[in-house]
């Protein structure tokens, strides 16, 4: 059995990554369920039909990259080899997420969307940071594959509110 270790701090920062994973994939995944059955159209989305095609994967039409739907997965991914470090580091993953928020309109639900994203990306610099300073590779090679995605699903809830 590996017995790894990392400092309290450490333990603390993958808690809050996840349990803003955690909080993420079941927002995207519901603000996806709500997108799909409600059209989310009309007042509530911007002139452009991209965002249409972005909120309801079950359109013939996808946006290129990604869904709503497949973001929320790619979040569960992050959290479960977030939970899975923290147990090989000798913690206990939190088992809560952070506050999920589930706007019935698309920009204000978009614009959370972001601001989860870009919070998230500030955490996980710190994250990287402090992983470095404690010599953790594993760790900081972790966070700097998720920090990448984190970055792609900011940039993109950013250009559909543009």
């Amino acid at each position: 059995m590996n017995e790894e270790k990392a400092s309290a701090y450490i333990i603390e920062l993958l808690n809050q990554a996840l349990a803003r994973e955690l909080q993420v994939s079941v927002q995207y995944m519901l603000q996806h369920a709500v997108g799909a059955s409600q059209g989310l159209t009309g007042s509530t989305m911007p002139s452009s039909d991209k965002l249409d095609k972005f909120v309801s994967s079950h359109s013939p039409y996808f946006l290129p990259g990604t869904t709503l739907k497949k973001i929320a997965i790619t979040e569960m991914r992050h959290a479960e080899a977030i939970s899975e470090r923290i147990v090989n580091l000798g913690g206990k993953p939190t088992t809560q997420p952070a506050k999920i928020t589930l706007d019935m309109n698309a920009i204000a639900m978009l614009e959370n969307d972001r601001e989860q994203e870009r919070s998230a990306i500030e955490l996980y610099k710190t994250i990287i940071t402090s992983a470095e300073k404690e010599h953790d590779e594993k760790t900081t090679a972790l966070f700097k594959s998720i920090l990448k995605e984190e970055e792609s699903h900011h940039r993109m809830f950013s250009e559909l509110l543009v």
